[in-house]
């Protein structure tokens, strides 16, 4: 059965992957909103947990190139992004709490 749903406000686009590539899967999907905790939906996808760090580097560097886009330092931006992720590593915030997508 084939389905469509809205898309929802603020939704981004998918990727042209998505479209080009029929094997492509979305694993990661994160919301954020002003005072609240990021929301995240994900597919464990590999067998070895450790492609996340892989991937979470990658997307580091993704958001360091949009960063700089806007103006900023890519350099600057990409050891903001590790001195937080260290801080966070070392003392978390928040707890991970598991949500329900559906």
């Amino acid at each position: 059965m084939f389905w469509t749903r809205s898309k929802v406000k603020n939704e981004l686009p998918p990727p042209p992957i998505a479209d080009r590539d029929g094997n492509a899967v979305e694993v990661l999907r994160v919301w954020a909103s002003p005072g609240s905790p990021q929301e995240v939906v994900l597919n464990p996808t590999w067998k070895d947990a450790g492609a996340w760090g892989l991937m979470l580097v990658d997307i580091a560097r993704h958001a360091a190139n949009a960063y700089e886009q806007e103006g900023q330092d890519r350099e600057e931006v990409l050891t903001r992004i590790r001195q937080l992720f260290d801080a966070e590593w070392s003392s978390p915030t928040d707890d991970a709490k598991k949500i329900d997508p559906h």
